[in-house]
């Protein structure tokens, strides 16, 4: 989680190239409460994968724990990503879990790629709808950032059955995602794992007054996901308000049952108190003449038929008790089941209200900032490594506006392209890649990026429409001519230094050979050298 701190210092603008380089700060809480920013790897990559692709990695688990959900199981690849799916059915107080575990082979280096695991996920195991499954994953992994590491609060909450597979150092979730591979433990809770649908996934849990209070310390103050999760749980109160009549029925028909029984264990009673008297008598008669057969004969069957009408009652007392147990279940079921959807529907509507101040509290800002202009600088985002950021900021107060969405920024280059910036982003890392690309001013995104990689040290030289830079193949360094659209135009055959300066008169391109000597280019084909 970083606060970025913006202090104006210098600016410096060539043609259209500026730059404002500021310090960043990380903290990691603030009066115990917790504020949650994630850090992910914000550039190029060397493999794109699809976002159905990246779901497809959550979906294949999900679907092999949906068939037996009451089971306890672990499923996936250990050394990349598995659930254990931590349940136990007999124990009735506390929660279950699933636990995403983070396998040390991992190249996840983004927080909507895990939240996109995470929903198909659930999805597959769950039945969640897409775009249920993508709300809850923002706040899955919100609730496990915040409470990163610690075991005893999540031992408040859950069944042995889920603390006995965490480890103290790495459950929960890193706000850095260079801790993820090997080092995380993702905790779901489960409220209703046989039941399922919508109260699968305890709502009330991954949304307590921490999650919340650390999702309102982003930009927008995750306005539009808190609506989401609301949304769930009216439905959720809607759907336990129907299932607590559902089961008021039952247990109006179970009880209806039960005094049914009753009559029955009564008259059994009854009977079974006849044939005892009256085994009783006949034995009394048959003691009275032991030498009479037929005394003796009736004697047997009376005693005969008391035993078998002392079965029937007890047979009837069990029918009574099992009837009894399904009654004060289906009542236990109602209250339950009313008790939840008083519960959602009461935070539903407090959450409601907090989300409409916030609303007003971003509108009022965003009406400020509009009426005050903005305008884009570059930061520093780690003094360790040459890595910037673009922010947007209000030109009256000075104060930041949006915080920077690519944090690999390497050039110290914002080329204005009218309604994007072109610079030289990413890290040779992973599945990380450097590149050209271009960055959206409204989102700060990166709107495209170019196929060819290119040197950590370019420049970028603009001439005319078109940009130069030094392009990377495989180590070997060659001059590249990019159109605005970041696509090769033309190379040069000639190798050249990795940070060469660029220097572009009328026709001839100056540039350090590999050999350290200067080589001068022909501008109209820089494949070819001048005096050769």
């Amino acid at each position: 989680m970083k606060k970025i701190a913006l202090f104006v210092s210098v600016f410096a603008f060539v043609g259209s190239i500026f730059a404002l380089e500021v310090n960043t700060t990380e903290l990691q809480s603030l009066n115990g409460n917790t504020e949650i920013e994630f850090i992910n790897y914000e550039g190029p990559h060397s493999v794109i994968n699809t976002v159905a692709q990246i779901k497809g990695i959550g979906s294949e688990i999900g679907a092999q724990i949906a068939g037996n959900l009451e089971k306890s199981d672990r499923i996936g690849n250990n050394a990349r990503y598995s659930v254990i799916h931590a349940v136990d059915t007999s124990v009735k107080e506390k929660l279950d879990a699933d636990i995403l575990i983070i396998g040390s082979e991992s190249q996840l280096d983004h927080i909507n790629n895990l939240r996109r695991i995470i929903s198909g996920y659930l999805t597959a195991a769950y039945k969640y709808s897409e775009t249920d499954a993508d709300t809850l994953a923002v706040f899955i992994t919100v609730y496990n950032a915040v409470y990163r590491a610690k075991l005893d609060v999540f031992a408040e909450k859950y069944k042995e059955a889920v603390i006995s597979h965490l480890e103290a150092e790495i459950c929960g979730l890193s706000v850095d995602y260079h801790d993820w591979a090997g080092k995380t433990q993702i905790v779901i809770p489960l409220y209703d794992v046989t039941n399922g649908g919508l109260s699968t996934i305890d709502t009330s849990v991954i949304s307590d007054k921490n999650v919340v209070s650390s999702m309102k310390e982003d930009d927008d103050k995750n306005i539009q996901s808190r609506k989401n999760l609301v949304d769930i749980k009216e439905r959720e109160s809607e759907t336990a308000n129907q299932n607590a009549k559902d089961a008021q029925k039952k247990a109006a028909e179970d009880n209806k049952k039960l005094d049914e029984e009753k009559v029955r264990t009564e008259q059994a009673k009854k009977d079974a108190e006849a044939a005892k008297k009256d085994a009783d008598e006949k034995q009394r008669i048959a003691d009275q003449n032991p030498e009479d057969k037929q005394a003796k004969e009736d004697a047997k069957k009376a005693k005969d038929n008391a035993k078998q009408k002392q079965n029937e009652l007890e047979k009837q007392e069990e029918k009574q008790k099992e009837q009894a147990e399904k009654t004060e279940k289906s009542r236990e079921e109602s209250k339950k089941q009313q008790e939840l959807a008083d519960k959602k529907d009461s935070e539903a509507q407090k959450e409601r209200k907090d989300i409409a101040i916030d609303q007003v509290a971003v509108q009022r800002e965003k009406a400020e900032n509009d009426a005050a202009g903005s305008d884009y600088a570059l930061i520093i985002l780690d003094e360790k490594k040459p890595l910037l950021g673009i922010v947007r900021y209000n030109k009256v107060s000075g104060k930041q506006i949006k915080k920077p969405a690519v944090n690999v920024i390497r050039s110290r280059q914002m080329i204005n392209l009218g309604d994007k910036f072109l610079t030289i982003a990413g890290e040779n890392k992973g599945n990380g890649a450097v590149k050209l690309v271009l960055i959206d001013k409204e989102t700060l995104e990166i709107a495209q990026e170019s196929e060819e990689m290119v040197s950590e040290t370019s420049v970028i030289v603009p001439d005319g429409g078109e940009y130069y830079c030094v392009i990377n193949e495989k180590g070997s360094y060659h001059i590249g001519r990019f159109d605005s659209n970041l696509k090769l135009k033309s190379k040069s055959v000639e190798k050249v230094k990795a940070g060469t300066p660029i220097t572009i008169n009328a026709n001839a391109i100056a540039v350090t050979g590999s050999d350290g000597k200067v080589k001068v280019l022909n501008k109209a084909d820089i494949s070819t050298l001048i005096g050769e």
